[in-house]
């Protein structure tokens, strides 16, 4: 698939340079994500297993599958908020592995709230996603999502 890519930038007279170097920046702000080790697969994750519900711009609904984009990461802000996330029935009942799920998690926060995550921020990491996901939130969920978003204004997080 890569050589086919180089090999089309190539013929529409791309310098091999400049395609090189294209590549290169894509891997390393990928890179660059805070507890994402593969940016890719989170991506894919995230098609397959989150936009379904979410919306490929993470815009929700507003009714039984709420937004996250420019949403998700107050959440980080507020008591409760961190293991909200992790406890959510989405993220909590997926088939994913933890260490997917870590990865897929940070990604989210990053790619749909990046100006929300605190500058302060400790990624998710595997264990600590196994351990929410143990506890996950059912018919309690959509009130207390409700109770933390009212909480965003007393942090200054809106």
């Amino acid at each position: 698939m890569k050589r086919r890519r180089l090999a089309a930038a190539l013929a529409i007279g791309l310098p091999i340079g400049l395609v090189l170097a294209a590549g290169a920046a894509v891997r390393a702000s990928e890179a660059a994500i805070p507890g994402v080790r593969d940016a890719r697969q989170a991506r894919t994750d995230y098609q397959l297993k989150c936009q379904g519900c979410h919306r490929p711009d993470a815009s929700g609904d507003n009714h039984s599958n709420p937004p996250m984009r420019g949403v998700v990461a107050r959440f980080l802000s507020v008591p409760g908020g961190r293991a909200f996330i992790g406890r959510v029935p989405g993220v909590a009942t997926v088939d994913l592995p933890d260490d997917r799920l870590a990865n897929l998690v940070n990604w989210t926060l990053y790619r749909f709230d990046a100006a929300h995550v605190p500058a302060d921020f400790k990624p998710y990491t595997a264990a600590e996603i196994g351990r929410l996901r143990r506890n996950p939130l059912r018919l309690e969920r959509a009130a207390m999502r409700a109770r933390l978003v009212a909480d965003f204004a007393k942090t200054g997080s809106n």
